[in-house]
């Protein structure tokens, strides 16, 4: 039984489409939520990309 537990908790196989949405989702939310705070410390990272890509 341990075995089977086992592989099945292994097996990636079942790794669905709704599974890869959500946790994309939940980077992108990530990623907001980091910029949003950056922005209230006065971080410009627009600005700063911006003047990486022009120089």
């Amino acid at each position: 039984m341990r075995d089977l537990v086992r592989r099945i908790h292994e097996d990636e196989t079942g790794l669905s489409t709704a599974e890869l949405l959500g946790n994309a989702a939940l980077a992108i939310a990530a990623l907001v939520v980091i910029w949003a705070v950056l922005q209230q410390l006065g971080v410009d990272i627009l600005g700063w990309i911006r003047t990486q890509v022009i120089s």
